[in-house]
């Protein structure tokens, strides 16, 4: 997954001509927690409602240039998602400035990020579940359990495996469509399969 395809495009800025007050109405039209600083179509700067707190009382007599962080950090269209979400945990921020040649094209916050992986998972689909089981050796493999899922009416639409290792085998999980999980895990089970839970 690339953050082009999740980022906000076209984000709410302010210049840095702007006060404070101006930000802080933006943020609060908008329910923004940062706002991009461009000047000329080329970002300088960022800031943030922790930023504007600190010129409470002076809103409408600071500028934005006495309140942004000019030190950015920022991604491309074509980051991933997955350094992405490395980058906002290890620094500890809420969003990052998306830029490309130069110019700021987007924004990518944690949420987007969160909503991104979560869609991934199709956990925000209706009727989708999964359904976390153990694969042996022979005769219990995916095929197997791919006609049992068929058999009980449902669709895989994701599989994935779990990093912990068990005694008994792999660790998979499904993501299927279904109208009914507890009769797909069952008809696993009368298969042989070791069902280990239904989310």
């Amino acid at each position: 997954m690339l953050v082009g395809k999740r980022m906000t495009r076209n984000p709410v800025t302010v210049a840095p001509s702007d006060t404070v007050a101006t930000a802080r109405g933006k943020m609060q039209a908008g329910n923004f927690r940062r706002l991009p600083v461009v000047e000329n179509g080329k970002l300088v700067g960022l800031v943030t409602d922790r930023d504007l707190r600190q010129h409470v009382g002076h809103e409408d007599r600071v500028k934005i240039t006495a309140a942004m962080t000019e030190t950015l950090i920022t991604v491309t269209p074509a980051t991933t998602l997955e350094s992405t979400a490395q980058l906002l945990l290890k620094r500890k921020i809420g969003g990052l400035p998306v830029v490309e040649n130069g110019k700021l094209v987007g924004i990518i916050t944690t949420s987007d990020v969160l909503t991104a992986f979560l869609d991934e998972m199709g956990v925000l689909e209706e009727g989708v579940a999964r359904i976390d089981l153990v694969l042996e050796a022979a005769p219990h493999d995916l095929g197997d359990a791919s006609k049992a899922i068929a058999g009980a009416g449902s669709e895989i639409l994701g599989v994935g495996t779990y990093r912990e290792k068990w005694d008994d085998g792999q660790v998979f999980y499904l993501l299927i469509r279904t109208k009914d999980v507890d009769h797909v895990s069952a008809a696993l089970q009368s298969k042989g399969f070791s069902v280990l839970g239904v989310h």
